[in-house]
């Protein structure tokens, strides 16, 4: 299925049978960030077995994506679904995860195969 674009460049969804893909090519703050919550929600809506949310192409996230990927991933438990965050991550957003702590809370891929994996 083709991809949905999300505000032009910055996220899109796609849908392959059980899986959702949520990929970002830009960074993520405070601005962003409610669209990306937008767009885990229409995701976890669609009720795959899986989204996987590709940062790997994210040069740059605050904490604000945190917040997020935790609600999303509540959101996800909650329907039957799960949530993989995939890298390879930047070192910004890597060590967002470790210093925060949260690296812990997420199921996280190092790649995108992996996630699918997951």
């Amino acid at each position: 299925m083709p991809g949905e674009p999300d505000a032009g460049r910055l996220i899109e969804i796609q849908a392959d049978g059980n899986t959702a893909v949520v990929r970002i090519t830009d960074e993520i703050d405070a601005d962003s960030a409610p669209l990306l919550a937008e767009t885990l929600e229409q995701a976890a809506l669609r009720a795959p077995a899986r989204t996987v949310v590709d940062l790997s192409a994210v040069p740059f996230a605050d904490s604000s994506i945190l917040h997020a990927l935790l609600t999303a991933q509540r959101r996800h438990e909650d329907l039957g679904g799960k949530l993989v965050v995939a890298g390879p991550f930047s070192p910004i957003v890597g060590r967002l995860f470790e210093v925060t702590g949260t690296a812990s809370l997420f199921t996280l891929a190092d790649t995108f195969d992996q996630a699918l994996e997951a």
